[in-house]
């Protein structure tokens, strides 16, 4: 495994340190002249911002490690907003993702970049953003509609983990969700009579959804989704249903 434990500096006794720590880089960009600052989602302490310094010089051993949608082991030390990187290990296992997979990588990083606070721990959406990663991995280029499920499954985890999800059992009203009644959501109320989901499915969705159930509830996830985010544009998100045109 490729590894990077060259940091410029050592943390103090005092200083705060986190080592060997399951994570994600959700995005990074050049920092200054020779480091990059990372947005990380780690399993422990969820999503953070992260320096590495020295990672932008030519032939930085971090450079070659910190890539996305692969899983890693970070260290890092410091109590402020940045911390700063002490070590960085690949743990291999996943193929990069490519094609339409690499396109719905990124809509799932800019969702947690969009929606996760900061320094808050989701060990569980950290266990369902890898097990995205892992199934998106193993699709081909163009994985059509094999590609949904999993998206939904993970949409799914985040709006349960954000405490977002509705009451997949019963209406706004209290009233018990039916099979083979159809059911919509209506934005600052709930679930409610209407036409864009089965209840049957909506009754899945509480337990362990079936892929006809997840694909059923596209429509619906991405109301949820959009009342989240509001205003804000998800770009990877417009990407995808322009090319799904083309």
């Amino acid at each position: 495994m490729a590894a990077a434990r060259k940091p410029r500096r050592k943390a103090s006794a005092d200083t705060p340190r986190v080592d060997i720590q399951p994570a994600f880089v959700l995005h990074q960009h050049a920092w200054r002249e020779t480091s990059r600052l990372l947005d990380v989602f780690s399993r422990d302490h969820g999503r953070l911002s992260i320096v590495a310094r020295g990672a932008q010089r030519p032939g930085s051993q971090a450079r070659a490690v910190l890539l996305g949608f692969q899983p890693l082991l970070l260290s890092w030390f410091g109590g402020g907003e940045v911390r700063t990187l002490h070590a960085a290990e690949w743990q291999g296992g996943i193929p990069q993702l490519a094609g339409q997979s690499l396109l719905c990588g990124f809509y799932l990083n800019e969702l947690l970049l969009k929606l996760l606070p900061r320094d808050t721990a989701h060990p569980v959406l950290f266990t369902a953003y890898f097990d995205a990663i892992r199934a998106l991995s193993s699709l081909p280029r163009e994985a059509g509609q094999a590609i949904e499920p999993m998206l939904r499954r993970f949409e799914l985890a985040l709006l349960g983990e954000l405490g977002y999800a509705p009451d997949w059992r019963r209406t706004a009203t209290g009233e018990p969700i039916e099979a083979g009644q159809r059911y919509g959501f209506v934005s600052g109320h709930g679930l409610m009579p209407g036409d864009q989901i089965d209840g049957q499915a909506l009754l899945e969705l509480a337990d362990a959804p079936s892929d006809a159930a997840l694909i059923q509830s596209k429509a619906l996830m991405r109301q949820l989704v959009g009342s989240l985010v509001g205003s804000q544009p998800l770009h990877t998100r417009q990407l995808l249903i322009d090319l799904q045109r083309l």
